[in-house]
């Protein structure tokens, strides 16, 4: 007989698609049908949903329901769990923050989570945590993102705001029609564009790359690697040593300065303090001119190449832009900063077509034409602490409580952690120095984690709830990137015991006495309800029809119009700065930013300049480890979501991640194609297959994040998750953001027999005798 096939709408970060469910299992993700390039990725769907990883019922760490606050938080990663009862487990976590809250004050809560969860804007992890501890006193946050954590905290002192970094830039019918040369610093990795934060109708990077090309727009890709230039534009590879950009854009700017090339009206009348930093580029402030000659010794760029691309930038009509990868580096700030002045230079700041941008290769839909409409948002209510700490410190966080910090232009002390409350997200994927931060696990009494899936931080928790996945609940979801709204129908019973956070958080909140702090009265369905009436009433706001919610659930996507007219960043601002100031200081952009020289940083100047990162291939630590570390983006998952998924599954060689080197590297370590090496520094070792290539500039060895953190103990890492490697600094005093790209290692070929993986193994599991 045959199985009756049901299809439902949903959406993930990687795409928009129909669920294909017979026999209440997941068969297949049918891509959206008005994407033309749609991710790969949605083929691990299916396993992952119905994977022997998935957590079937609560569980609770044995040392830590026998002991409590008081049991051996070494064990975290080791010891066996016992399932328990959903009552007794709820009881366990009401109880648990009672108990912290009263004894050490809501600030000993820790709410982690990350934001890319769910593209649902109801079942968004981090928000509804973050939600449910405001309504009970708050907590302690996270402030800004790994993704561009240094850009989000600069920009706005430069240009008055950090929205060019989410996306909205000068769009791609404005670069198609007026851009003649692109300058893509960081590249343009297409692997990343499958990828939106709040999910995609549409993966449109590839068709507005061609289109762009075929408009006769010339390209060129600044990048360590030959990967990140898509195929098909003809671009033109300028390898470049990593964290050294900013080295050749000041190359470039004395090029512009000393051949009277730059365009010194625009920095009279837009910019502050221009004068100040061209007397550092011109070396009269330090005795160094920034030449040509002085940036290829930094960063490996022919003198010639240098010029010759400024003199290229300066006869035409050029855009700039950054890949997020750039700032996620020691000294980050500085490659973003340096764009921007040499834009400034440039002086086509707000002309069609031209300027600066970020984030092109980082992430699908930075460019999309998208009339400036709502999406679906939910919020997660104000913080009654109101502390929160830079989200890449929480390893600084957990092992130095009471110690000061410096953020921003303010001093702060770092909170005394005793609880964490996670759902959503993995730290032990994202988070740098993976030894250092399992130290740092170990100092807090309790670690509650919703999951759903046996996941590094799953496995490092004392309570466990099993949660649902997108496809076992009802949603709505969008991004402010791109043009599509999409119903997300629930298309299978929940797994085993699972629940959904907002159920699981509903209940807690009750027992606490906040339940309609939490739901504001609403149920799932209502919540749904009213995100698409708020976002519907600002559509129409906006000047767009939007249908009654029960006809877009019915169609199960809406569509905005493309905009009729060309987006410009900054175009106002350009023809008039008096009437459309920025929110800086003085109201231009600040090349030249007092605001930070007052914070008197020694590690972020007040103006862009070449500081010197702590790991790079000019520092004296490469003399041991004569190797930069490039952690990539996977293109075969999302951060380490699906990583046992078959897509992420057939890109492994013997079951584990790939570095990529050049042959001459590899050649002088007797290291031949789909070796097995020890990729190692001072913080740790992963086990990686070799791939040698073409296309990786010597010096550099290249590996994607995601692997699931499989430590043998702390001095290996099995699986190949190369943050066992990376650096756990912030990138200044200014932003406290991620360093992972600065990260220096040595390579050897693995001899004699591996350890197993066991990335992928369930822990030990017992039951609750009743």
């Amino acid at each position: 007989m045959a199985a009756d096939i049901k299809r439902f709408p949903s959406l993930s970060h990687w795409g928009a698609f129909t669920a294909v469910v017979a026999d209440g299992r997941l068969q297949a993700c049918e891509p959206f049908a008005l994407d033309q390039a749609p991710s790969p990725i949605l083929q691990s769907m299916p396993g992952m949903v119905h994977s022997p990883l998935r957590i079937a019922r609560p569980a609770v760490r044995e040392g830590w329901l026998r002991d409590r606050e008081r049991a051996d938080r070494g064990a975290r990663g080791s010891d066996r769990f016992v399932e328990v009862e959903w009552d007794v487990a709820l009881k366990l976590v009401a109880d648990e923050l009672a108990r912290v809250r009263t004894t050490h004050g809501d600030t000993s809560i820790f709410g982690g989570s990350y934001g890319w969860s769910s593209a649902g804007r109801l079942h968004h992890a981090r928000t509804q945590t973050h939600r449910f501890l405001n309504a009970g006193g708050g907590c302690v946050n996270q402030a800004g993102n790994y993704s561009w954590g240094a850009a989000q905290f600069l920009l706005p002192h430069v240009i008055g705001t950090y929205s060019p970094v989410t996306g909205r830039v000068t769009d791609w019918n404005s670069v198609a029609a007026h851009t003649r040369l692109f300058v893509a610093f960081g590249g343009i990795p297409l692997r990343n564009t499958q990828i939106t934060s709040g999910g995609a109708g549409e993966h449109s990077a590839p068709r507005w790359l061609a289109r762009a090309r075929e408009a006769g727009v010339e390209f060129v890709v600044v990048s360590p690697t030959r990967a990140d230039v898509p195929e098909g534009i003809e671009a033109r590879w300028i390898p470049i040593r990593p964290n050294t950009d900013a080295a050749l854009m000041l190359g470039m700017i004395h090029t512009l300065l000393t051949e009277d090339l730059h365009a010194a009206d625009f920095t009279r009348t837009h910019c502050a303090g221009f004068d100040r930093f061209a007397d550092y580029v011109l070396g009269k402030s330090d005795g160094q001119p920034k030449s040509p000659e002085w940036a290829q010794a930094l960063c490996g760029v022919p003198a010639a190449d240098i010029r010759g691309l400024a003199r290229r930038a300066a006869g035409t009509r050029t855009m700039l832009t950054c890949t997020w990868s750039l700032q996620r580096a020691h000294r980050g700030e500085q490659p973003y900063w340096a764009s921007i002045a040499l834009a400034s230079a440039l002086g086509q700041i707000g002309l069609p077509g031209g300027g600066f941008a970020f984030g092109h290769g980082s992430m699908n839909g930075v460019g999309n034409p998208r009339p400036a409409a709502a999406s679906p948002e939910m919020s997660s209510g104000a913080n009654p602490t109101g502390r929160s700490i830079p989200v890449a410190r929480i390893a600084d966080m957990l092992l130095r409580p009471g110690q000061p910090f410096e953020f921003n232009g303010r001093t702060d002390v770092y909170p005394d952690i005793q609880m964490i409350y996670w759902a959503g997200g993995n730290p032990f994927h994202h988070h740098q120095d993976l030894n250092r931060l399992v130290r740092a696990w170990s100092k807090p009494q309790t670690i509650v984690v919703h999951d759903s899936w046996w996941t590094p931080t799953a496995r490092r928790a004392d309570i466990v709830l099993p949660a649902t996945t997108t496809l076992e609940r009802n949603d709505i979801g969008g991004s402010s990137r791109d043009r599509f709204v999409l119903a997300m129908h629930q298309a299978l019973a929940p797994h085993a015991q699972s629940r959904n956070d907002f159920d699981i958080y509903r209940e807690l909140a009750a027992m606490g006495g906040y339940e309609a702090a939490f739901t504001g009265g609403r149920d799932e369905f209502q919540w749904i309800r009213h995100i698409y009436d708020g976002m519907a009433a600002g559509w129409r706001e906006a000047g767009f029809d939007a249908p009654a919610f029960e006809d877009f659930w019915r169609a199960g996507h809406l569509e905005l119009p493309e905009p009729a007219r060309e987006f410009v960043l900054f175009e106002d601002f350009r023809r008039d700065p008096a009437a459309h100031p920025l929110k800086t200081p003085s109201g231009r952009i600040e090349i030249y930013s007092e605001r930070i020289a007052g914070f008197g940083y020694d590690d972020c100047p007040p103006h862009p300049a070449w500081v010197p990162p702590a790991e790079w291939l000019g520092a004296d630590l490469a003399a041991r480890f004569p190797l930069h570390l490039v952690t990539s983006q996977p293109g075969d998952k999302l951060h380490s979501q699906l990583d046992a998924g078959v897509v992420s599954a057939a890109n492994k060689l013997h079951g584990r991640e790939r570095v990529r080197m050049a042959p001459e590297d590899a050649a002088a370590r007797g290291i031949q194609d789909g070796d097995l090496v020890r990729v190692f520094n001072d913080r740790g070792a992963c086990i990686a297959a070799a791939l040698v290539l073409d296309g990786v500039m010597p010096g550099v060895a290249i590996m994607s994040t995601g692997a699931w953190f499989d430590p043998l103990d702390a001095a290996l890492e099995r699986h190949g998750n190369p943050n066992v490697l990376t650096l756990d600094a912030g990138t200044s005093r200014l932003a406290q953001a991620p360093s992972a790209l600065s990260a220096l290692v040595d390579i050897r070929k693995w001899e004699g027999e591996a350890p197993a993986v066991e990335a992928f193994e369930v822990p030990a599991i017992s039951v609750r005798a009743a």
